[in-house]
């Protein structure tokens, strides 16, 4: 998740999602959970795919958790294709994860997902591009030009773009402490982690407590001056799902209604595209699921992404999309290890 306690310098807000997606260049598969941007965004940043899941699609069995309610596990690979496979190979109900699993199990088409690896899965497609509040860069920006062009290729293969679209409330959504996604997630990570530890078979800590606690006897090795625990510290004081918690849920609820659900179902579209992982907060309050697909490199040659959303079970259609657009496009390049490439950090 991008940590809302800590000012970040990175694209990506995970350091540790930006390592998984990294090290995606150089294995066949790896796999990300993503709370909020972790797949899709350091997807984007390394020139790699990810596939955020509708929360539930998968198992988040013996994942270290932050929050049940949005938490989702995803592979980050080379290709559309590689995605797919795993994706296939890892959805469906678990006993362990049995509610969530059992919920998100009428999504799963019949045949799995790769067969909707279709070179022509553009054609037909209405796809709504969200502008204001995603676009943050200079019209004149190489990312801008570029995206330009994605856009007119994927009219020439048969997608209708209807440009300039708006969802409710967007800059409040965005805004973890106006959305309520902050308080919210804040208070689930406590519970949910207490609950991961405490049917650990074996551990030295069995409580959030006991993490924080672990963390101040063992400072140096645990880097505590320099990255600190405020997001640990926060939680724990938490007193749990209290009324106030299920109202900032509530809200969120509500804005994903009125928000991104109200403008896809009015304007029928099969998916949004936005830059990058922009969009990340709207999938992620929702449980919605988004892929994330190489676009293109700056002026410096750092990679950046087009990520393709949609509503709960549209992964059918957004791999349809995706893998159109990757088999036009063929953006990606592999990683040439020649020059400096820029540190992924938390600080």
């Amino acid at each position: 998740m991008q940590n809302p306690y800590v000012a970040s310098a990175s694209p990506c807000g995970s350091s540790s999602g930006s390592a998984i997606a990294a090290a995606a260049n150089l294995a066949t598969v790896t796999l990300g959970t993503e709370t909020d941007g972790s797949i899709i965004c350091p997807a984007a940043a390394n020139s790699v795919v990810g596939i955020k899941p509708t929360v539930g699609l998968t198992s988040r069995s013996m994942v270290i958790p932050i929050s049940p309610r949005q938490d989702t596990i995803g592979p980050i690979c080379r290709t559309v294709r590689d995605a797919v496979y795993v994706l296939d190979a890892i959805v469906g109900y678990d006993i362990y994860d049995s509610k969530a699993t059992k919920e998100a199990a009428k999504y799963i088409p019949k045949g799995g997902y790769r067969r909707f690896l279709n070179f022509d899965g553009l054609r037909g497609k209405r796809i709504g591009i969200l502008r204001e509040g995603f676009f943050n860069f200079s019209k004149d920006s190489v990312q801008a030009k570029v995206f330009e062009q994605h856009f007119s290729l994927m009219r020439k293969k048969g997608a209708m773009l209807i440009d300039n679209l708006q969802i409710a409330n967007t800059s409040v959504i965005l805004d973890y402490n106006q959305s309520g996604e902050e308080l919210a997630v804040v208070a689930e990570f406590k519970v949910a982690l207490n609950n991961y530890l405490s049917q650990l078979t074996s551990s030295p800590v069995r409580s959030l407590a006991d993490v924080i606690s672990f963390n101040e006897k063992h400072k140096k090795e645990e880097k505590i001056q320099e990255y600190g625990q405020l997001i640990f510290l926060g939680s724990e004081s938490t007193n749990g799902i209290n009324s106030t918690v299920r109202n900032a849920i509530s809200n969120m609820a509500r804005l994903s209604s009125k928000g991104i659900e109200t403008l896809m179902k009015e304007k029928h579209l099969d998916a949004i595209v936005t830059p990058d992982a922009t969009v990340s907060s709207i999938l992620g309050i929702g449980g919605y699921p988004g892929i994330s697909v190489p676009a293109g490199y700056d002026e410096t040659g750092v990679p950046f992404g087009i990520c393709f959303g949609g509503l709960k079970g549209y992964e059918p259609r957004l791999i349809e999309i995706a893998y159109a657009f990757e088999q036009a496009t063929k953006v990606r390049k592999p990683p040439s290890f020649k020059g400096q490439f820029p540190i992924i950090s938390d600080l």
